[in-house]
């Protein structure tokens, strides 16, 4: 029973700080965010550029060997595949064909 109302009195006493310390936010005129003052539309255009130079320079980029590497594991990987799918398609329409040749 105690405990009960040890826990009523800590919900009520929290209920209490957050009330004054919404009406004193309220009073002070400041928004939910902070004490930030809405920045105007180009200082804000103008700030993600600043952002984007910055992740630029943290870029790793790939020296010319890795990038001749990757090329050419994609070339060789793209001229295996279209091997292969010219092949089913040249087997289905063989197959096409002789089903169709049957039906004469």
């Amino acid at each position: 029973m105690a405990d009960k109302e040890k826990n009523a009195g800590q919900e009520v006493a929290v209920k209490k700080a957050n009330k004054a310390a919404s009406a004193d936010s309220k009073k002070s005129g400041k928004n939910k965010k902070g004490d930030k003052e809405k920045k105007g539309f180009f200082s804000r255009i103008a700030g993600w550029f600043n952002d984007l130079k910055k992740e630029f320079k943290k870029v790793v980029w790939p020296d010319r060997k890795k990038v001749f590497n990757n090329t050419l594991v994609v070339v060789v990987v793209v001229v295996i595949g279209s091997v292969l799918v010219g092949l089913i398609d040249s087997g289905l329409l063989k197959l096409m064909q002789f089903l169709m040749g049957l039906s004469n």
